[in-house]
């Protein structure tokens, strides 16, 4: 391989943008190259197989947001009014946003932050995409379907890559080609001309998709789903109501509202939670799923092929740290202690702590709704004291429930941001037989599904003005859970977003959705719910992402510290992530703009608002 391929293979590592990486290193190599998981060097860009394996490459990395330690969506959620990072005991994790989240910082650990993730695997993601669009002609097919079905799904998964990174990053490089040569020259693209293009292929391959695919497999109704957001997010909500009502209306997916799947016997449980339990996500009976993330014990090569670890990750640190009150070690995670609440709650360590917006604010008034009552939803009151050894002591606190105050006010619990917070147990709760200590093992999850179809159309109508059609949607999921209706002269987006808080926890990229959001009401100039209005002109300095946050938290900026010593703060900028520093600093012959508020952002440059002509017709 000669000196110039070589530095321009290691510049395309610094980037991500490694959309040749797997093609271009010289026609011989390639061919005697081995087989990759995904294709074999024969069949890859000229059969419908394939090219359906370079879809199903990208696919993965899409749907494995919600799993390992350290999951991609935790850093969503911190990034929003839901959750913040609840490791206390060391400086790194997410906590002084204002401090830690720099282009040149760690942004892709499990110990800090999982940005660089997102960057780096949705633009793998559209790699894969864009070479099965510009191959498309290359293969021959049995059919036209078969061919639209292949194309569609590709148009389906760019389109969702770019509509995640224009409200992560805002302004980014658009590429809607196979990179077959050496480039050092990408330059950003105005988030609104890339939404523009990702529209018109999902109308596109709307028609494209088939409408009955398989569990796991992109269908119609995926991409009518994705296109109410990316409608709304350019303010179409005419549109948005219109593609939403194609899947509420128009599909076979429903609101699950009867008992089903192996769990429905049980008659001290509801539809909440046969609708969470892993083995119902995707059973036929299950007509919620739109689009479905699988992976499961019992395969081989499944879809993301680590464990949830939800677990581990979501569930608080119970198991230390809390003491009864008469000063003793209280709590235990042995397997072998007689009360065995590891084995039902989990060896959580409180990484993806819930905020009291989250864990109390939005539930005061609960009433009867299923998704905060006993069994699907846990307090730490619920749990007990189980050390073994205050049973062998006699201590009368062994198995009572636990308390977090003495009455003159000491608390039992050295760290009540990692020790003590309440979770939702119904979706948390996923076995791990594999773990003496369950961490959360392997479970399908929701990507999308129709709860969440019938919140956005709630949000088009409120924005349309049309509050009682809103109040319709939104009453509509509260009644599966036995929730009292919300009145239609209540609904604004504080509603709307409390009860996406309630329905889509740990489910939703909340920090997306909440920066869309944001978007616009900067767009419109409509007044929020908070009597404050937003531009565009200085949406880095001032924005509803980040006055929500202030308004609902009780963390960030609150003078809040870990017992390590870190402040939590954050900063209006935060609304759009850092681009790492090492994609701009290897794109030596272009521009890809930094996001004000971090280094580098004195260097921008307007961004194209146009789509090349060359990539004009992908």
């Amino acid at each position: 391989m000669n000196k110039e391929l070589y530095k321009y293979r290691k510049t395309l590592l610094g980037l991500t943008f490694v959309f040749a990486l797997a093609f271009i290193s010289c026609e011989e190599e390639f061919l005697d190259a081995e087989p990759q998981s995904f294709f074999t060097p024969g069949n890859a860009l000229n059969t419908p197989d394939g090219l359906n394996s370079l879809n199903n490459n990208a696919l993965a990395r899409l749907t494995s947001e919600f799993y390992g330690d350290g999951a991609p969506i935790i850093t969503e959620n911190i990034f929003s009014e839901v959750a913040v990072e609840g490791t206390t005991d060391k400086s790194g994790p997410a906590q002084d946003l204002n401090l830690l989240i720099l282009p040149d910082a760690n942004l892709n650990s499990a110990n800090s932050n999982r940005i660089g993730w997102y960057w780096n695997l949705f633009y793998e993601g559209i790699k894969f995409n864009n070479t099965v669009i510009g191959r498309i002609d290359d293969a021959e097919f049995e059919n036209d379907a078969e061919r639209d079905a292949i194309l569609g799904k590709a148009y389906f998964l760019r389109a969702y890559f770019y509509y995640r990174l224009t409200q992560q990053f805002g302004d980014v490089p658009f590429v809607l080609e196979e990179v077959k040569t050496p480039k050092l020259d990408f330059v950003s693209t105005s988030r609104t001309t890339v939404l523009e293009k990702i529209q018109d292929d999902l109308k596109a391959a709307a028609v494209m998709v088939p409408e009955g695919s398989s569990k796991g497999d992109v269908s119609r109704a995926a991409v009518f789903h994705l296109l109410t957001k990316v409608n709304l997010a350019l303010a179409d909500f005419d549109g948005a109501i219109a593609s939403a009502s194609e899947v509420i209306d128009g599909s076979a997916h429903r609101l699950m509202t009867d008992r089903f799947g192996s769990t429905a016997a049980d008659a001290t449980k509801d539809v909440t939670w046969d609708l969470h339990r892993p083995q119902n996500k995707s059973i036929p009976a299950n007509t919620e799923g739109i689009l479905m993330s699988i992976s499961r014990l019992e395969f081989e090569d499944n879809g993301s092929r680590a464990a949830t670890s939800v677990q581990r990750q979501a569930v608080p640190l119970w198991w230390r740290f809390i003491n009864t009150p008469d000063g003793q070690n209280g709590m235990s995670d042995s397997p072998d202690a007689e009360i065995n609440q590891v084995f039902e709650y989990g060896r959580g360590i409180g990484r993806n702590r819930g905020t009291a917006y989250s864990t109390e604010q939005i539930w005061k008034d609960a009433n009867n709704d299923q998704r905060f009552k006993d069994g699907n939803w846990v307090q730490m009151e619920d749990l007990v004291y189980n050390a073994p050894s205050l049973k062998e002591a006699g201590n009368s606190y062994y198995g009572k429930n636990l308390e977090l105050y003495l009455p003159d006010g000491t608390a039992l619990c050295s760290d009540t941001i990692r020790n003590w917070y309440d979770f939702p147990h119904y979706k948390f709760s996923i076995p791990d037989p594999l773990n003496v200590k369950p961490s959360g093992g392997h479970s399908d999850w929701y990507v999308f599904r129709i709860a969440e179809t019938h919140l956005l159309r709630a949000e088009a109508y409120f924005w349309k003005g049309n509050l009682a059609e809103a109040a319709n949607d939104i009453n509509a999921v509260r009644r599966r859970a036995e929730a009292d209706d919300i009145a239609a002269a209540d609904v604004n987006i504080d509603v709307i977003l409390d009860e996406r808080a309630r329905e889509l926890y740990y489910e939703e990229p909340r920090k997306t959705e909440l920066t869309r959001i944001a978007y616009i009401f900067a767009m419109t100039g409509k007044t929020a719910y908070n009597g404050e209005t937003y531009s565009m002109d200085n949406f880095s300095q001032k924005n509803f992402w980040y006055d929500r946050i202030m308004e609902v938290t009780d963390f960030y900026n609150k003078g809040v510290k870990t017992i390590h010593g870190d402040e939590y703060t954050m900063s209006p900028y935060h609304v759009l992530w850092p681009v790492p520093a090492s994609a701009i600093n290897a794109n030596t012959q272009g521009r890809i703009n930094q996001n004000e508020g971090y280094p580098g952002a004195e260097l921008n440059v307007a961004p194209l608002t146009s789509i090349p002509e060359t990539e004009s017709g992908s």
